[in-house]
């Protein structure tokens, strides 16, 4: 580890060097490029320098203890050792964890999906309340949220709804919400009271960019059709709605959010490019070993990963056995106590792994 830390040390002078570099500076691109590799490792190396000056403080303390005459000076030295100690204990872990291989999306923004699943009516009426959850989640993060496509019920629910989030880290916070959620509740139209359980199916997929995947105009069969809204009723006088088929795939995105056919292909292939970059990756890691799972779970879009129980005001997050009595609160946007709970099982995992 140290022999690692050395060398994200000296990288970070050389790029402190050509950060002052006025050829380096003259060429934003460079410049830019440069700036982002230090921002990357710059927490790294400041805990690393605090190590080793925990390191050095340890060793006064220590020779202060092993050859002073002065009782009472010896005892402060024990004292400051003690907790230089336990600060580089900490300091240890922090820098394992920061050392990790770095999942490449997590400065990603994403495409988020929330589809009704079993349960009908009151399943859709839970995908309205995820989608707030969401929306709320993002509000208190500053980051920005657009409805790419939305599928509504008769009463307010959702069949399907695609949002677009964008900001900092989006995917490394929320890339632990695919999976299926489950609700545990008496539905508004249940006369007798009894509780129903329903489902709703959320896939965060990173977003990718026209780098990431480019999309062959030959390999795509664009549709144009009418808007509808719920029980398909006609909810635009024109041609807007546009249906996007992936040939080679199979893959098959609709949008008819907007009321110009332009933004919605636009919106549409947004979308198309991010379930192209989730298959290609699903696959690469398919490959590389099938035994690499985190604890937190696959991501599988099958998985029950969380039950959220209304009489009881209980969440659970199967994953880590983490139970809540806040559900109130967590469907208010306050999710983040989970989501650092879920990281930080993540990252103990991918620890054994690579010890």
């Amino acid at each position: 580890m140290f022999h690692k830390l050395a060398e994200v040390e000296k990288k970070f002078d050389e790029l402190n060097r050509r950060l002052s570099d006025p050829k380096v500076i003259a060429d934003q691109e460079a410049f830019r490029d440069y700036s982002k590799q230090h921002a990357e490792i710059a927490d790294i190396v400041s805990k690393y320098q605090e190590y080793k000056k925990i390191c050095a403080d340890m060793d006064e303390a220590k020779e202060i203890i092993s050859r002073s005459k002065d009782e009472e000076l010896r005892e402060l030295a024990k004292i400051e050792l003690d907790e230089l100690l336990a600060r580089k204990e900490l300091l240890e872990q922090e820098l394992r964890i920061l050392l990790l291989p770095k999942d490449p999306n997590d400065e990603k923004n994403i495409i988020l999906e929330i589809r009704a699943g079993t349960g009908g009516e009151e399943a859709a009426l839970f995908a309205g309340d995820l989608l707030r959850m969401y929306l709320k989640y993002v509000e208190m993060q500053g980051w920005k949220a657009e409805i790419l496509d939305a599928h509504t019920t008769g009463v307010g629910g959702y069949k399907e709804v695609i949002v677009g989030i964008r900001g900092e880290k989006v995917y490394s916070q929320l890339k632990f919400e695919s999976g299926v959620h489950r609700v545990q509740r008496v539905p508004v139209t249940e006369a007798s009271g009894r509780i129903h359980t329903s489902t709703v199916t959320v896939a965060v997929l990173p977003e990718a960019e026209e780098i990431d995947i480019e999309i062959d105009p030959n390999d795509i069969r664009v549709d144009i059709f009418r808007s509808s809204g719920p029980g398909g009723q006609s909810v635009n006088t024109t041609d807007s709605a546009v249906r996007i088929t992936h040939l080679p795939t199979g893959i098959v995105v609709s949008c008819q959010d907007e009321k110009s056919q332009h933004k919605n292909k636009a919106k549409a292939l947004r979308v198309l490019r991010s379930r192209l970059l989730d298959k290609l990756q699903k696959e690469q890691q398919s490959e590389i070993s099938q035994n690499r799972r985190l604890q937190v779970g696959s991501g599988e879009r099958s998985e029950k990963i969380r039950t959220y129980n209304f009489p009881q005001n209980r969440i659970t997050d199967h994953r880590i056995g983490l139970t809540l009595y806040k559900l109130d609160s967590i469907l208010s946007g306050n999710l983040q106590e989970i989501i650092d709970q879920l990281i930080t099982s993540a990252q103990a995992e991918e620890l054994k792994r690579v010890a």
